[in-house]
């Protein structure tokens, strides 16, 4: 049984896709099968993380468009992550990233897309990789597609800054999610100043949302400077940063 789990903010700029990377390079690390697929159509970007050129070939959009089916958009990166840390027997991670080319996102915005079909492709791509845990990287605010992946979803990571926009706007999503059912919301607080009293602010997350608080991630330079340059909490596991992905990485898997 494939456990789905969508990371979701209602803002850009939250740090969704490098937060999404490096959990799923922890999970698959620890010896599970992982695949991580890009929904964020409009402004892919996730795929630069696993060092892949915006000109790459066999995306989603591929899929979408019928041109391919689901599994050969599934790029292996587990290599990636061996290169940081010791993968456990069995570990894999695949990637199915969209594409960067003017001409397809172009497309999109123009034409749309079968929300229906994005969710057989789901369906499918669990089945034939045989995952453990498949992470659905979700364009953000509230759209059609945002709402299929958060109601096919056994885990929502919601993503969030300390900032009051980003604070209503999370409300919103989480009431949403709780009409849709989601049996599993939590909370992942993003460049957090590192003189917060982390157990008022989760405290605070806790009275605000009713939504335990699975990781608070420091604003650090060292992850800035990184600049989506692979996988941080591989290359710098002793980071506070990398710590709090941990964090996360083993309470989406309790």
């Amino acid at each position: 049984m494939t456990t789905v789990i969508s990371i979701h903010s209602f803002r850009g700029g939250t740090g969704k896709s490098n937060t999404t990377s490096n959990v799923a390079g922890h999970l698959a690390a620890s010896g599970a099968r992982v695949a991580v697929i890009d929904t964020d159509i409009q402004s892919p970007g996730i795929h630069v993380l696993f060092g892949f050129a915006d000109d790459l070939d066999n995306t989603l959009n591929d899929f979408l468009w019928g041109k391919i089916p689901i599994k050969d958009a599934a790029h292996d990166v587990t290599s990636l992550i061996a290169q940081s840390t010791p993968v456990a027997e069995g570990g894999a991670l695949y990637l199915v990233p969209s594409s960067m080319k003017a001409g397809d996102i172009a497309r999109v915005l123009r034409e749309g897309y079968d929300v229906g079909t994005l969710n057989d492709g789901f369906r499918d791509l669990a089945r034939d990789l045989q995952l453990d845990y498949l992470l659905i990287d979700t364009h953000p605010g509230l759209n059609e597609e945002t709402l299929l992946s958060i109601t096919i979803s056994d885990i929502l990571l919601l993503i969030l800054r300390p900032d009051r926009q980003d604070f209503q706007g999370t409300a919103v999503t989480v009431d949403v999610a709780r009409k849709l059912g989601v049996p599993e919301l939590f909370l992942v607080v993003n460049k957090v100043p590192v003189t917060t009293d982390v157990p008022d602010l989760e405290s605070q997350m806790q009275a605000a949302y009713s939504a335990e608080t699975a990781g608070v991630l420091p604003l650090s330079e060292e992850v800035v400077q990184n600049a989506s340059a692979g996988l941080f909490s591989l290359t710098s596991p002793d980071h506070e940063w990398s710590k709090q992905i941990r964090r996360i990485a083993a309470r989406v898997t309790q």
